[in-house]
């Protein structure tokens, strides 16, 4: 028996050696990931223990003394939904009436695609979340597709398609010798893809550049579209943050449905409400018809539930209390477009000091950025 013993703990301790060496190497393999080349800036800045340090990372609008702003009509909603709704999940497609509003702002007020029905839509944690939806849905329904992505763009496209395994390709936007779009190569770009690409679009105010093609150039793009048979995913994270009139800055979404296309929209309230920590966002994709458009959203909430389940609350009542009230949502035009005009402002007069400080090189790209020259 003492023999027996012996030799059980000795198997014993020797399956907890064996065991102990396992779980050592779990993650033994796991390296420090690279930094964000975004939010490693605002993780320096923090660090930073200088008085007159300045965030050039995140792009969030700060008053002049350099602090977060948060609008009125934003505090108004807050005062009045504060205590008047319950905390039940919202549908995996998130709260309908921010959507309805939602849409009435990237499809025009009184659109037929919204009387029709024929758009499937969803709450999203925000812009990236609406693009992350898109990709997943892209991949899954057109698995051998891939996406055309602008030169340069916002870096985290590129993660979202690629941790979503839809292949990239990429397409000329910014000409870096005049500051300027590169139209004739991007036109060329568009004509030389497969037909039936994907392609990502930024609707106004493009990020990182902040330089649009003009009204003409967006209708010239959308026939090539057309003959090309493209599918054009537009992201919206300035609509009325770029020009100060929401309209204005949805004129490229507004072209490619007069001329018929079928597109995609990720919107976001980060930007224009001030609403960045809340993650309010709407994805939304144009279908031929109601039953079709019913299908796509009912695909777009199955894949939403394994990566959220439900998107959040107060963001979204938020939103559709701006957007839903007369008054509070002609506050927050008048509010946004304070914004718009103040970073044009900005722009104008660090253009004007740099001329006086007698700099050789020209900065007619600052002023003509975000609006047309």
């Amino acid at each position: 028996m003492a023999f027996r013993a012996v030799m059980s703990r000795r198997v014993t301790n020797r399956s907890s050696d064996i065991g102990a060496r396992w779980m050592s190497t779990w993650w033994g393999n796991v390296e420090p990931a690279a930094k964000d080349p975004i939010l490693g800036v605002t993780e320096a800045f923090l660090a930073d223990p200088s008085p007159s340090k300045v965030n050039v990372g995140v792009g969030a609008y700060r008053d002049d003394n350099g602090k977060p702003v948060v609008l009125e009509c934003v505090r108004e909603a807050e005062r009045r939904i504060a205590g008047h709704s319950n905390m039940e999940y919202l549908p995996m497609g998130g709260s309908v009436k921010m959507v309805e509003e939602t849409l009435k702002l990237a499809y025009g007020e009184n659109s037929e695609f919204i009387k029709d029905k024929r758009i499937a839509a969803v709450q999203s944690l925000s812009g990236t979340g609406a693009c992350r939806l898109f990709a997943d849905f892209q991949k899954r329904f057109r698995p051998d597709s891939q996406i055309y992505i602008p030169v340069p763009t916002w870096a985290n496209h590129h993660n979202i398609w690629r941790d979503a395994q839809v292949p990239q390709r990429t397409f000329h936007y910014y000409h870096p010798e005049t500051r300027g779009l590169d139209f004739a190569s991007l036109m060329d770009d568009i004509k030389n893809a497969p037909n039936g690409s994907f392609f990502l679009l930024h609707a106004c105010a493009h990020n990182p550049t902040g330089v649009d093609p003009t009204e003409e150039q967006w209708r010239e793009m959308s026939y090539q579209f057309k003959a090309k048979g493209h599918f054009a995913f537009f992201d919206m994270a300035y609509q009325g943050f770029a020009s100060g009139d929401p309209e204005r800055d949805a004129k490229s979404i507004r072209i490619f449905l007069e001329d018929g296309h079928l597109i995609g929209i990720a919107q976001s309230y980060a930007k224009n409400m001030g609403l960045y920590g809340q993650r309010v966002g709407c994805l939304s994709v144009l279908c031929e018809d109601e039953k079709q458009a019913v299908a796509v959203k009912s695909q777009l909430q199955q894949l939403a539930r394994p990566m959220y389940s439900n998107p959040p609350l107060h963001g979204a009542l938020v939103v559709s209390t701006i957007l839903g009230d007369p008054e509070l949502k002609n506050l927050w035009l008048k509010e946004v477009k304070v914004m718009a005009d103040r970073i044009i402002g900005m722009r104008t007069a660090l253009r004007e000091n740099l001329e006086k400080l007698g700099s050789p090189l020209s900065w007619e790209h600052v002023t003509n950025q975000w609006v047309d020259p």
